[in-house]
């Protein structure tokens, strides 16, 4: 995701990203107004016109959403909408009440689209005596007019059964509520074939698309399809973090420091390890966590001091046996780098971001072939 996309910040509490297929938009909305004379700067414009009706869509969605939302979700924007990244799912208090959240969640995000397309048509037919029904619909010459229909296509195309847009979504509780013969969570099961219905329809139009000469489908199947495989990525990245337990994956060879010692002597201790954070035990018992940029911005500043005087005194531990969703929420809350690992109070290892990242990929792999 983070390779694929741009970090714009936090909104609704979520990390908001935009993937990069909004820059091919982009370039192929500016491409198509130079060819017919028009300044490329209209084309900017239709591109910000499309750019705020997906956020318009995606603001309802989240408002329609829990008030406590979990702090591991990342949206991605896409011209076709968004995605949630790290979505818990609500199955578990039943059926019926994850029908009815869905639901609303789902339609909101078409409904503010047709509901605004509504407002602005009846502002731009009364003020700017646009003719809102005249070909082209969506063009950069005519942005009064785009406006309207922009948000009208985006709307309608969710109301397409293809997961994950609006409707799609709806599919995926109904899959869950009806999983037939197949073996495994309802949830994940209905998720993976979801998804599998989705980008069946995205190749179909985007083949479509490429038949009748239309870029403009072949765009929207194209984005269909890249939103359907970072929905099943976050599908196995949930599953893996639900199941895998912390002394699966923490570390047992790792160096700690005392807080008697001087920022000289563990820095002398950091030159000969490949870690980025410390746990500091006295006497066996963990007092606190110090990170290596912290030690060499303390020497840079204060010059030569204790360890103690510097070190994160507040510390998240995570027992051995908790899962390693519980590792993450714990970092993301607190904004730390690393979880010591405890059993009976005592410290047998460390979890730290830097041997996620590399270990992410290792797990889900290894989670794929025990599902062949």
């Amino acid at each position: 995701m983070r390779a694929w996309s741009i970090p714009l910040g936090k909104f609704f509490g979520i990390e908001v990203r935009l993937h990069l297929t909004f820059l091919l938009l982009l370039a192929l909305v500016v491409t198509q107004t130079m060819k017919v004379g028009i300044d490329a700067g209209r084309g900017v414009a239709l591109f910000f016109i499309i750019f705020a009706a997906v956020a318009l869509h995606e603001a309802a969605r989240a408002l329609a959403g829990a008030t406590k939302r979990d702090r591991l979700q990342r949206l991605v924007l896409l011209p076709t909408g968004g995605v949630i990244l790290g979505e818990t799912s609500e199955h578990s208090s039943g059926p019926q009440d994850s029908l009815v959240s869905e639901t609303r969640r789902a339609l909101a995000g078409p409904l503010a689209n047709l509901l605004f397309a509504g407002f602005a048509s009846a502002i731009v037919t009364t003020v700017a005596q646009v003719k809102i029904f005249a070909s082209p619909y969506i063009h950069s010459s005519h942005l009064a007019r785009s406006v309207v229909w922009v948000n009208v296509s985006l709307g309608l195309l969710n109301l397409f059964p293809a997961y994950p847009l609006a409707a799609g979504r709806l599919l995926r509780v109904w899959l869950a509520r009806n999983p037939g013969k197949d073996v495994g969570d309802p949830w994940q099961v209905a998720t993976r074939r979801s998804v599998g219905y989705g980008q069946a329809f995205s190749m179909m139009l985007t083949v479509m698309g490429f038949m009748a000469g239309n870029v403009w489908a072949m765009l929207v199947g194209f984005c269909i399809f890249i939103a359907g495989q970072l929905e099943d990525r976050s599908l196995l990245f949930a599953s893996v973090v639900s199941s895998v337990r912390m002394e699966e994956i923490m570390l047992t060879d790792f160096a700690v420091l005392s807080p008697a010692d001087t920022l000289q002597d563990a820095l002398e201790k950091v030159l000969h390890t490949l870690q980025d954070d410390f746990p500091v035990v006295r006497s066996g018992d963990l007092v606190g966590t110090i990170t290596r940029q912290k030690i060499l911005d303390a020497v840079r500043s204060e010059g030569n001091g204790y360890v103690q005087s510097v070190m994160n005194r507040v510390i998240e531990v995570c027992q051995k046996g908790e899962s390693l969703a519980t590792a993450f929420r714990k970092i993301t809350k607190r904004g730390i780098t690393m979880i010591p690992i405890v059993d009976q109070q005592r410290l047998v290892g460390i979890v730290t971001l830097q041997n996620l990242s590399h270990n992410m990929a290792l797990l889900a792999e290894a989670r794929r072939l025990k599902e062949r």
